[in-house]
């Protein structure tokens, strides 16, 4: 699917930091017009914050192990590394754990969820687990002074993004869906970008000159939520941990079909065409449904 389906005239240079947010000032500000936001109270009643901090994983979790680049690390030598990172010598990045597969018992630490419209899709009981295949609900990333992400990218599935930093800071670098023509998309997977934004190659990508980010800075017990389509990376200059979450709703639905739809024609061609007419005859239900929320 092609990432110029998102784009809009997003005429914004810095991203609302914002309290007392009511859902229907959230939807009708940001998620309808497809602006990023940080929500500075979201997670005011989280057992999470305060609680899941690098100690806490190395005493209670150190001797779960997680690969990364082809090396595994336990937790306990990772919360080490991540301690210890520098600019010059950054601990890997990402370490990514499925909470739901790795922390199952923390899920109540992240309560009351965000959510991004009048619902998250993705816990709808009629949605097929397989249509969420190669990507995670609920993920913590742990990473050090120096870590960035390793590409500029737009999320898998065409799904929203919600990261809450439950300790230290993180730089997100985003640019709007209308700046996809100076991303220079890969061909393999138009949702990677083949130019390094951190150090760029202007010789090899001058397209890239006319690109125009917009950074925010999200801070302990902030979250920051935008709509698919944007390409973000980002930079951490001290050790942090993130809580990931995807978003589904109404805004981003036809885009996360249409691209399940694309993988169901490449690995299960004989179920593509029935899992489509499935998808849009779910999409019409959970329309319906929203509109008495």
């Amino acid at each position: 699917m092609n990432t110029k389906t998102f784009s809009k005239s997003v005429s914004i240079d810095t991203i609302d930091k914002r309290k007392n947010l009511s859902r229907r000032e959230l939807i009708e500000e940001y998620v309808i017009p497809g602006i990023p936001v940080v929500l500075c109270d979201g997670t005011k009643d989280w057992k999470a914050m305060g609680k899941l901090t690098p100690p806490y994983f190395k005493s209670k979790y150190g001797a779960l192990v997680k690969e990364v680049k082809g090396k595994a690390y336990s937790i306990a030598d990772f919360v080490d590394l991540m301690l210890n990172s520098t600019e010059n010598s950054p601990a890997p990045y990402p370490f990514n754990l499925n909470v739901e597969e790795y922390f199952p018992e923390l899920l109540e630490d992240f309560k009351p969820e965000i959510l991004y419209a009048k619902s998250n899709r993705v816990h709808h009981p009629l949605l097929p687990k397989f249509m969420l295949k190669g990507t995670e609900v609920y993920e913590l990333f742990f990473g050090g002074k120096g870590s960035s992400f390793p590409f500029l990218h737009i999320d898998a599935l065409f799904l929203h993004t919600q990261i809450t930093q439950i300790y230290g800071s993180k730089e997100f670098i985003l640019y709007p869906p209308e700046q996809s023509e100076f991303m220079y998309p890969r061909k393999d997977n138009p949702k990677l970008s083949h130019v390094d934004p951190i150090h760029p190659d202007f010789e090899k990508f001058p397209l890239f000159k006319n690109a125009k980010p917009i950074r925010v800075m999200v801070h302990p017990g902030e979250t920051i939520l935008f709509p698919t389509g944007w390409w973000h990376i980002t930079q951490m200059y001290e050790p942090c941990i993130s809580l990931g979450r995807i978003q589904l709703n109404a805004a981003n639905w036809d885009a996360f079909v249409g691209d399940n739809y694309e993988l169901w024609k490449k690995y299960k061609p004989l179920l593509a065409k029935p899992a489509l007419v499935y998808s849009k005859m779910l999409g019409g239900l959970m329309n319906l449904q929203e509109k008495f929320m």
